[in-house]
């Protein structure tokens, strides 16, 4: 066991030795300004454009799409679907010559953009009443 921390130690002493002979190999102003400089530069442009402060909305954000999304498919649109009528007109079609435009899927894919916008709407303007208050 000893003879295993002595060859550790030593095995130790020779890296802190080369890495010694390599820093004395590295000009003076490079050694220190380098990654200080590298390290300050990125921490100020962290600070500037806050980086941190938009991945966190980003998270944020998608948390939330996911719930309004869930709002929208899990109790608003079993009380519109009623509405809205049924039937193969989500698939229509539209050929120009060699061009296929699929009319229906848009149509049925605005309809459900207005409604998220609209329940995103509703729910603002009552976050906002409520901190007016």
């Amino acid at each position: 066991m000893a003879n295993l921390k002595e060859r550790m130690n030593k095995h130790k002493v020779a890296i802190q030795e080369s890495r010694k002979k390599i820093r004395e190999k590295i000009p003076e102003g490079i050694k220190k300004k380098v990654p200080h400089k590298f390290a300050k530069d990125f921490r100020e442009f962290l600070r500037e454009y806050k980086i941190v402060g938009l991945a966190i909305a980003f998270v944020v954000g998608a948390a939330a799409n996911q719930l309004v999304k869930s709002l929208v498919d899990n109790i608003v649109m079993p009380l519109i679907n009623p509405l809205i009528p049924s039937g193969t007109w989500q698939q229509a079609v539209l050929r120009l010559g060699p061009f296929l435009l699929s009319w229906g899927k848009f149509l049925s894919d605005f309809i459900y953009f207005a409604i998220v916008a609209l329940v995103i709407f509703i729910i603002v303007k009552k976050l906002l009443q409520s901190e007016k208050k």
